[in-house]
């Protein structure tokens, strides 16, 4: 019996089986699974355009909004148009549910195999059956959901004026459902107090979690001026509170005693901004008051009281603070009787920034960049709307004390809505004031009223006869002006288009990078900490390669170096042989010892036209003057000084031996006199009658345009052999005649020795760095002198 009833239990479960079975292949017939259509829920056609679809969505969205929709269903309702629109709103998402219809987040469509299609389209479970459970998100995460774009356009320009806390979650992530009672309590304790809460489905938004480096979930991060921290911690609510208040700046908020509280009061001129202090008997100082000091760092400096202290209690009494409720205090120009006071026992955040925002400028602030500038004068875009501002030109020094003064004593009376009064120092804004004071010529300090008409600098603007004194005079007359111009717009005359204000407080490059370097060490020894290996990645990578292109590079250059001393000593010691034993084949061209040097030419009557006379327009020629006896020693430091410039194409290198064309130098320097020194043509012009003068060109170099017929002088350095002038001319070849030149030059080598030769071109590299910059002095010669017709007859 026993045998039967088991034999009867395992029939059933084959029957089962096969029933699961059957069901799964024809279920198209046997069972409709329940199918979430979004086109079906907005109520657009699949060919509908994102532009219509973005349409019906708000209109759907307002009409079943959860907080304005009080009908059962309205949230669920809410959810599915949520859902629908995230789906047809990105392309991609949208056409994978046309290709394969139901939208499963855990689904891969671009993998499913397209022989298995109808039979995976028509196999369905009910999660009901398996007991899984459902993620399906309520109103306030789906609030929060962001798409790439959303990212880009919105929250990281608005992380420069608030922090975010975003989760990084997916619809199948069961970890994820541990910590979200955490998540929602902390979402409903920050959010409240100004920060960004932001979700995003890995599942959806893999382009965004890649962008943001999360790749695993659960995960949460904060962004802070456009930078993203990963949190590493137990997730629990005071650590969330205490990752956020770490992600803002240290040195935000200000603490204040008896000692500092007038130093403090006293640097508004210096920053150029309002001061605000907040009086509490909290030792820590309130997150809703540190958030609001980072959202308002750029107009008003922030801080704090602790009354609970007696190193504040001066403070306290001067200004008659009540202790039993939180005060704040904000003064401009005047640091004795605050601007505006605010004091409650629950300061609410709409509070604070309501009190921040109407008063973040001074009475009479300093135009101190560009920004500033558009938001204290902003263009005019109604007739009822316009902003007249009232510029003081001015300057920095004692003189200009009390004229300052008196200005803002006018401002403290004239405090209507249409009119922006503002003050600028001249030597900071030397653009502007000149551009507004070139047409009155004008010194300061002057008045002007503007009216800005665009965006791009547009200004119409008139100035204030007589300058500015601080008179009483002065005041009255600027009185009536204003009185003028709120009735009459016309009364401005003068056009003009203003530069971009230079930002004073912008700091050095030096400072910015040393800022960027720093945040990039902290966060990369923060993720080698947390062995965050998976974002360190291409940081890695990018050292790494950058320490093996260093040191592979001096390597390979150690190596090369070594490998070419010893072929230059070899031919350091043959070279002088050569050019003794074959003068003939080897005087047309020249090469430098050193292998890969640049080819030098020597210029004669064959190479002299190709060379110079018909070089192409924009080449050079750089041309070594020497003899017979310097040659060797001249053309191996040549060609090693003008080495590192021959990547150029424009430039070419010859030589020209004098013993063979000794006239060719002279025809050249007389057809330009000036690029002689008039001591050395003093001296021609007397020995001019009696003496032909001989001058030693030995050492010379040329940079030759041909095209343009111009040159550029190099002069040897001085070696102790030639006489003051020695530059240009040589003593013992002046005295000696014409017929003798070889002799004169034979004595001029006997005191030459190789030492002194080889110094002659010490400077050419610096020369050369001229050249290439252009900042030679040129001199034109009428034609370049013919080298056949002066070659001498042997």
């Amino acid at each position: 019996m026993k045998q039967k009833k088991m034999g009867g239990w395992s029939v059933f479960v084959n029957g089962c089986v096969w029933a699961i079975l059957l069901l799964a292949l024809f279920g198209d017939s046997l069972a409709s699974a329940p199918e979430f259509d979004p086109y079906k829920v907005l109520g657009v056609s699949r060919h509908a355009s994102q532009a219509e679809i973005k349409k019906v969505y708000k209109r759907l969205a307002r009409e079943w909004h959860p907080d304005k929709n009080k009908s059962p269903g309205a949230e669920d309702m809410f959810i599915k148009i949520t859902k629908s629109y995230e789906i047809l709103s990105n392309e991609e998402r949208r056409g994978n549910y046309d290709r394969f219809g139901q939208m499963d987040e855990n689904q891969n469509f671009a993998r499913a195999p397209q022989g298995f299609r109808h039979f995976h389209d028509s196999f369905y479970f009910d999660e009901s059956f398996f007991h899984f459970p459902r993620t399906s998100r309520d109103f306030t995460e789906s609030k929060h959901l962001l798409h790439f774009n959303q990212y880009m356009n919105e929250v990281l320009p608005d992380s420069f004026k608030r922090p975010y806390l975003i989760k990084i979650t997916s619809e199948w992530c069961f970890t994820c459902i541990h910590i979200e009672p955490v998540w929602k309590d902390t979402v409903l304790e920050l959010e409240p107090l100004g920060i960004g809460i932001g979700v995003v489905d890995i599942g959806y938004e893999r382009q965004l979690a890649n962008h943001l480096g999360a790749h695993r979930t659960p995960s949460i991060l904060g962004l802070i001026n456009g930078k993203v921290t990963f949190f590493h911690y137990s997730v629990a609510r005071e650590h969330l509170r205490q990752f956020v208040e770490s992600l803002l700046p240290q040195k935000l908020v200000e603490k204040v005693t008896d000692n500092s509280y007038l130093e403090y009061l006293n640097s508004w001129r210096e920053e150029n901004k309002p001061r605000v202090i907040m009086f509490d008997v909290a030792s820590n100082i309130p997150l809703l008051y540190k958030l609001t000091a980072f959202a308002y760092k750029d107009y008003v400096r922030f801080g704090y009281v602790d009354m609970g202290l007696t190193e504040t209690s001066k403070v306290v009494q001067s200004f008659n603070i009540n202790t039993y409720a939180p005060t704040m205090l904000l003064f401009k120009e005047n640091t004795e009787k605050p601007a505006d006071v605010i004091q409650a026992r629950g300061m609410k955040k709409q509070i604070i920034d309501e009190f921040v925002s109407n008063n973040r400028f001074l009475l009479v602030p300093r135009l101190v960049n560009q920004k500033l500038f558009d938001e204290l004068c902003p263009v005019k875009q109604f007739h009822r709307r316009r902003k007249y501002c009232v510029l003081l030109v001015t300057g920095e020094g004692e003189q200009f004390v009390s004229v300052n003064e008196a200005f803002f004593d006018f401002a403290s009376s004239n405090t209507k809505e249409v009119l922006r009064f503002a003050y600028v120092y001249q030597r900071k804004q030397q653009p502007l004031c000149d551009t507004l004071l070139k047409k009155d010529d004008t010194t300061p300090p002057q008045v002007i009223l503007l009216e800005r008409r665009s965006a791009a600098g547009r200004v119409l603007y008139r100035t204030v006869t007589g300058g500015w004194n601080g008179s009483d005079d002065d005041k009255h007359r600027l009185h009536e002006l204003l009185e003028i111009l709120q009735r009459d717009p016309s009364y401005l005359t003068h056009d003009a288009m203003l530069p971009e204000l230079n930002n004073e407080f912008a700091s050095m490059f030096l400072i910015q990078w040393i800022n960027t370097a720093y945040d990039y060490l902290s966060q990369f020894y923060f993720d080698l900490l947390y062995s965050n290996w998976r974002e360190m990645m291409p940081v890695l990578s990018l050292i790494f390669s950058a320490l093996f292109i260093l040191f592979g590079t001096v390597i390979i250059q150690a190596f090369s170096d070594s490998g070419e001393e010893k072929p230059a000593k070899q031919k350091t010691t043959d070279s002088p042989k050569t050019a003794e034993s074959s003068p003939g084949p080897e005087s047309t061209s020249s090469r430098p010892p050193k292998k890969n040097f640049v080819e030098v030419t020597e210029l004669t009557d064959i190479t002299y036209m190709s060379n110079l006379v018909r070089l192409k327009p924009g080449h050079i020629n750089v041309v070594l003057i020497l003899t017979d006896a310097s040659k060797q020693v001249l053309l191996r430091k040549f060609a090693k000084e003008v080495y590192s410039f021959s990547g150029s194409q424009t430039l070419h290198y010859s030589f020209l031996n004098v013993d063979k064309h000794s006239q060719w130098m002279d025809s050249l320097m007389e057809s330009a006199p000036d690029a002689r020194p008039s001591d050395c043509l003093d001296e021609e012009e007397e020995e001019e009658d009696t003496t032909s003068s001989k001058s030693d060109y030995t050492g010379h170099v040329l940079a030759l345009n041909g095209h343009k017929k111009y040159f550029c002088l190099f002069r040897p350095v001085f070696t102790g052999e030639e006489a003051e002038c020695s530059r240009w001319s040589d003593e013992d070849a002046s005295t000696a005649g014409p017929s003798k030149p070889s002799r004169s030059r034979s004595s001029s080598r006997q005191k030459a020795t190789t030492l002194e030769i080889h110094h002659k071109l010490d400077r050419l590299g610096l020369w050369m760095e001229r050249l290439m910059e252009g900042t030679l002095p040129r001199h034109y010669v009428p034609a370049w002198p013919g080298l056949d017709t002066i070659t001498p007859q042997k």
